[in-house]
């Protein structure tokens, strides 16, 4: 069982940058971030993989939000931009045993507490 740890989540005011952070118990396949705004589903933010670096992000986040990881420290890490107040939430670091890169929450073996990350306007 992998255990995922999330940080970095805060209050912060519009166009305003955050870095979250997820440290993972064990290395997978491919890592995710995900996000829940209060009445919505869960978004797909970002995915990579870890063996080798490749990224895979959906419309909304391309250009604002960077994913990256560091392998030695089990690390995931997401640096988000510009901030917007759409973009509050709590946001979710997920791990697949698969090197495929998804998009699906459904796909993802391994779930994070959740961090809540609030931009204010």
């Amino acid at each position: 069982q992998v255990s995922l740890v999330e940080s970095g989540g805060g209050l912060v005011q519009a166009g305003d940058s955050l870095r979250l952070s997820c440290v993972a118990s064990e290395r997978t396949g491919s890592m995710g971030w995900f996000r829940q705004a209060p009445g919505k589903e869960r978004e797909f933010v970002a995915a990579i993989r870890l063996r080798d670096g490749t990224t895979h992000y959906p419309g909304s986040a391309k250009g604002r939000f960077t994913i990256s990881r560091d392998i030695t420290r089990r690390t995931l890490y997401m640096q988000m931009n510009s901030l917007k107040p759409e973009d509050t939430a709590v946001y979710y670091c997920a791990a697949s045993d698969s090197f495929i890169l998804h998009d699906t929450s459904t796909m993802y073996n391994y779930w994070g507490q959740g961090t809540q990350v609030t931009v204010s306007s």
